[in-house]
């Protein structure tokens, strides 16, 4: 069964990770959730669960106005080969999620560690880093270096890789 949003905020306390979560209506696309800017300062993200012909899986969380050439990118992740998105069922199965609410937070359910993160270095220049909290119907504000600590605590020391095609950095 998969963690819940309060197993979520336990875990933030016991490692002792200040947060800050607003409730919302659930969005399902970056332009949806693009109506909260002004409401929640940071960065805001997307993420993409990808696999490749070997069945690895990658959940790579890059800034949300981020351009990402899925035709490249498994030469910059370490995949096998080309990707492709994972199918539900695996994203329910490895991070707890459904699609519209993937989320770097989800690692929490990954306790096999199915699957490889990716952070796009742009990304992380940011102080706050924001998140659904496991639902498409909140976010959460974490600061990245906190972010980092949540990562590493769930066994999952993530890629810091330049992913973003628009940002010559």
């Amino acid at each position: 069964m998969p963690k819940t949003y309060a197993n979520l905020m336990q875990k933030f306390d016991d490692l002792g990770i200040k947060v800050s979560t607003i409730r919302h209506a659930p969005v399902f696309t970056v332009a949806e959730a693009q109506d909260l800017r002004g409401q929640v300062p940071g960065a805001h993200t997307k993420n993409l669960f990808l696999k490749d012909k070997k069945d690895n899986f990658f959940l790579v969380t890059v800034d949300e106005e981020a351009q990402v050439d899925l035709k490249t990118i498994h030469t910059r992740i370490g995949a096998s080969s080309r990707v492709s998105f994972g199918k539900p069922e695996k994203l329910m199965e490895y991070l707890g999620l459904v699609p519209g609410s993937v989320s770097v937070l989800g690692v929490i359910n990954d306790e096999e560690h199915q699957v490889k993160v990716v952070l796009d270095e742009a990304l992380m220049h940011n102080e706050i880093i924001n998140a659904h909290p496991l639902s498409n119907d909140a976010t959460t504000s974490i600061g990245r270096h906190d972010l980092l600590r949540f990562l590493a605590s769930t066994g999952h020391e993530p890629l810091i890789l330049k992913i973003d095609e628009s940002n010559p950095t």
